[in-house]
């Protein structure tokens, strides 16, 4: 009896294990998530509409099929963000301040998921919470725990740092017109840098008003409008506090209380191109918009593990130039005008990727019609309230 040929078994064997192998191949995420998921729902004419989400490094690099781990001797399943706070995209990368490891990201143009290289040796973050830009591409990331806002360059690399560590807790930051506005949890007030020097000029917020409510609370977050005013969440005010830049109070936003346009823990902030103000409320686990001026225009997100929904939010940002990475995601029908990013600490996605815009052949109120609708729904809920505690 002939002896097998040695080289026909092991090419045999071979086979037998690519094809085992590859029936553990993990292919990387569809194209839509769920179904199209809007804001506010129907029969409303849609607004913001929930694109995808990013939790782990496999949402952008596709998982390594089981042929592939076989050949590299790579089981590792990826990285997942372990606590994150403070979201920006600039130039198709998503930053994500992952607050209890570093500041990890998205790179959306080459599918890629690493590490900020600045984060590190000197420009080592302990606890990065948020993440703000400049016209230059400088990053700005505020780091309570080391005491400083550390700034890396358009490479992702280590420049300065702003503050003296032990002396303020920084937790978010808003560059303009080269300052850096700083919010200081410790001593409840906006700290101003110089950029070039690093020198600290003025700090506003205490102290400069007659009445107690003239002074910020507990500052959370910061964002700075096209009226070049500084919009700050304050969670011991239970509102969003405007300043001009000369540290003025202007207005107040919202009260505190648990119905719409009310807040109970207001933290990140974002302003789009129209000067609408987007604030999250970690407890109220939503985004709500407003105009400038006040007015409550929708709100989004809310409690729950279905696609859109959020799990303590802590941040939110506003982007127009990275579109072209996530119009695949978007209904046929619905144009989007500009993104809108907000981190969940907890839950199945943390990283919420939602897309604001008009769907096509929809007529659309106008903001006073808008405003008189949230009007009638603030007029019911207080009948309705009004006729429970009656029946009680």
């Amino acid at each position: 009896m002939k002896k097998p040929d040695k080289l026909k078994i092991i090419s045999l064997l071979l086979l037998l294990a690519i094809t085992i192998l590859s029936g553990c191949v993990t292919t990387p995420e569809s194209k839509k998530e769920s179904d199209a998921v809007f804001y506010p729902p129907p029969p409303a004419p849609p607004r913001l509409q929930f694109l995808r989400s990013f939790t782990t490094s496999q949402d952008i690099t596709g998982a390594l099929s089981g042929f592939d781990s076989f050949l590299t001797g790579n089981e590792s399943q990826g990285y997942h963000l372990v606590k994150p706070y403070g979201v920006g995209l600039r130039n198709g990368k998503l930053y994500v301040c992952d607050s209890q490891a570093s500041v990890e990201i998205f790179d959306l143009k080459n599918k890629k998921f690493y590490r900020m290289e600045g984060a590190k040796g000197l420009g080592k973050v302990v606890e990065p919470l948020n993440i703000a830009y400049d016209d230059q591409d400088n990053k700005f990331v505020s780091d309570p725990v080391r005491g400083e806002v550390l700034m890396f360059d358009a490479g992702d690399f280590y420049i300065k740092s702003f503050g003296l560590p032990g002396r303020w807790k920084p937790v978010d930051s808003a560059p303009c017109e080269g300052l850096l506005y700083v919010v200081d949890s410790l001593g409840r007030e906006i700290k101003v840098f110089d950029i070039k020097t690093a020198e600290k000029i003025k700090s506003f917020g205490q102290g400069g008003g007659k009445q107690a409510n003239d002074n910020l609370g507990l500052p959370t977050g910061i964002a700075i409008g096209s009226d070049k005013l500084l919009y700050i969440s304050d969670s011991g005010r239970f509102q969003v506090v405007v300043y001009d830049r000369d540290g003025h109070q202007r207005r107040a936003i919202g009260r505190p209380g648990a119905n719409l346009g009310h807040f109970a823990r207001p933290r990140g902030i974002a302003i789009d191109r129209q000067n609408r103000v987007y604030i999250v409320d970690a407890a109220f686990e939503n985004v709500q918009v407003f105009r400038d001026d006040g007015q409550l225009l929708f709100f989004f997100g809310g409690s729950g593990d279905r696609p859109g929904n959020l799990f303590l939010p802590a941040d939110v940002a506003v982007d127009y130039d990275n579109i072209e990475y996530f119009r695949q995601y978007a209904d046929p029908n619905f144009d989007i005008e500009h993104l809108v990013i907000v981190s969940s600490q907890f839950g199945k996605r943390l990283i919420n990727v939602y897309g604001f815009g008009r769907q096509k052949g929809r007529t659309y109120p106008s903001e006073k019609e808008m405003e008189e609708k949230i009007k009638e729904k603030f007029k019911k809920w207080a009948r309705d309230s009004e006729k429970e505690k009656e029946q009680k």
